[in-house]
């Protein structure tokens, strides 16, 4: 949801350039074989070597393109067991990556891309995390910040989703500021199934 809000409605206003990051379940959460966690998060994880192998070979864009795809499947279709040449197919993305799937070479990229992220955030988030340039320093850098959030149960629209951002912006870049919270008490509206 937090892509979605930030793809369609925030990204073209707020002039962003995206770069998307791997974060790994099964690698941050280390679940137990045996624990029903386990199958998912595995499954996802070996999604993520296949986008990591597109990466290299096609580039951020590409990448981004299966992500919309594969998120599209697991979200709206409910599918975790679809076909990972048929999702590449879907997007003219060759099969051949399909390969990655059990290649264990793209670990350590995920892994480092992942730890670039948290170490930003501390190890005590999970996903996502948004990380952005903060204060400008007295030689004219600006630090990189980041904040795990924001948790969203749809995408809001509009001005609302403007203001969301800004607001998200100035907690990450405002020093000192940690965490904000409440307890979730609705499930996840994904609206329609993108075209």
């Amino acid at each position: 949801m937090t892509a979605r809000w930030v793809v369609d409605e925030v990204a073209e206003q707020r002039n962003l350039d995206i770069t998307w990051q791997p974060i790994s379940l099964l690698v941050k959460n280390k679940p137990d074989p045996d624990s029903d966690y386990f199958a998912p998060v595995n499954k996802t994880h070996n999604m993520l070597r296949v986008m990591e192998s597109v990466r290299a070979a096609e580039g951020d864009d590409a990448f981004f393109s299966l992500y919309w795809e594969l998120g599209t499947r697991i979200h709206h279709d409910r599918d975790l067991d679809f076909d990972m040449a048929d999702a590449l197919e879907a997007v003219g993305l060759d099969t051949s990556h399909a390969a990655a799937l059990e290649d264990e070479s793209f670990d350590a990229e995920i892994k480092t891309r992942m730890d670039a992220g948290l170490a930003l955030t501390g190890d005590d988030v999970g996903t996502p995390i948004i990380a952005l340039d903060g204060a400008v320093d007295d030689d004219g850098n600006a630090e990189r910040v980041a904040l795990f959030g924001p948790v969203i149960t749809k995408a809001p629209k509009g001005e609302l989703a403007l203001q969301l951002w800004d607001g998200f912006v100035a907690m990450a870049t405002v020093p000192g500021f940690w965490e904000v919270k409440r307890t979730r008490t609705e499930r996840p509206d994904f609206g329609d199934r993108p075209s």
